[in-house]
């Protein structure tokens, strides 16, 4: 792998008017200032977050409304610029708020899982012996399952619907998160300050939330940012399977289900749920590697 070209920013900003050093996150905010493919990401994601979010006063349809006489009208028709579905509902409106159920499918079990994984991974890294056995033990037992056949089986028992489609991959993602949480936690307890500051008598809480979160914080955070376009694509998947969003919600995946008979009527307006997905997906993974170069210590 070819070594980031923006690591090494110009002497006068590394150091402050008394001279100095530059904080670890001023450098990261250089950094990422500096990657133009990291910030394109960002504002694609910005823009597609905004649009889901303001879809109200963005769809020019009722998303739920069709017609019909209209069913599968091709792109660029009068009115409905991305043409519309198999029973005539408009498709813009459709991908605007599908962006919602997607989005929430795909960050919010990222977030539950870091937090969850986190507090598990420090704490095994960090006491070692048998609550490191016992928390990691347990997540080797998930580790035996495929994600994706564990996703399916776990969105299979709870039912269909969104809220256990986002409860089965934090489930999913937990795992995960704890193994890095805990190798890194595990790396970091050997180092000399850590063991100043129990020389010094700090107790077991103010070593973990003053010295060990801060050094452990950001390689667990960029890890799991890389799962965000993971588990969208997980959450279209089970909506494909009738596992996740349920009709007539619109979510991507979902309009990929239904829409699959379409493909040979009319071949692009099936496309376009996939081609947010895509590219959905597709940012967040630059993002997260814009996020890996910024906040590596090593750089």
């Amino acid at each position: 792998m070819a070594e980031p070209a923006l690591i090494h920013p110009p002497q006068e900003l590394l150091e402050g008017p008394a001279g100095t050093p530059m904080s670890y996150w001023k450098l990261v905010w250089w950094r990422l200032r500096q990657d133009k493919v990291t910030l394109t990401a960002a504002a694609v994601i910005l823009c597609i977050v905004l649009s889901a979010v303001l879809a109200p006063y963005l769809a020019p349809h009722n998303p739920a409304q069709g017609s019909i006489r209209k069913r599968l009208a091709p792109i660029g028709t009068p009115g409905y610029i991305l043409g519309t579905d198999e029973q005539g509902r408009d498709m813009l409106s459709r991908l605007l708020y599908g962006g919602r159920l997607s989005l929430r499918a795909g960050v919010m079990p990222v977030c539950i899982a870091l937090l969850a994984g986190s507090t598990m991974g420090i704490l095994a890294g960090f006491m070692g012996r048998w609550v490191n056995m016992l928390i990691m033990r347990i997540m080797d037992i998930f580790y035996a399952f495929p994600s994706v056949l564990l996703a399916i089986a776990i969105s299979g028992a709870l039912g269909a619907g969104v809220g256990n489609t986002i409860i089965a991959l934090s489930i999913v993602f937990t795992p995960p998160i704890t193994r890095v949480a805990e190798s890194v936690t595990t790396q970091v307890r050997g180092w000399e300050f850590m063991e100043a500051a129990r020389a010094s008598g700090a107790g077991t809480w103010m070593i973990i939330g003053h010295h060990m979160i801060a050094n452990v914080v950001a390689p667990i955070f960029v890890y799991a940012s890389t799962l965000v376009s993971v588990s969208i694509i997980l959450a279209s998947g089970l909506s494909f399977l009738g596992l996740g969003a349920s009709p007539p919600n619109a979510e991507w995946g979902l309009m990929l289900n239904t829409l699959r008979q379409s493909i040979y009527v009319n071949t692009w307006v099936p496309v376009l749920p996939g081609v947010m997905i895509f590219l959905t997906s597709m940012t967040f993974n630059l993002l997260s590697d814009g996020l890996r170069d910024a906040m590596d210590v090593r750089l």
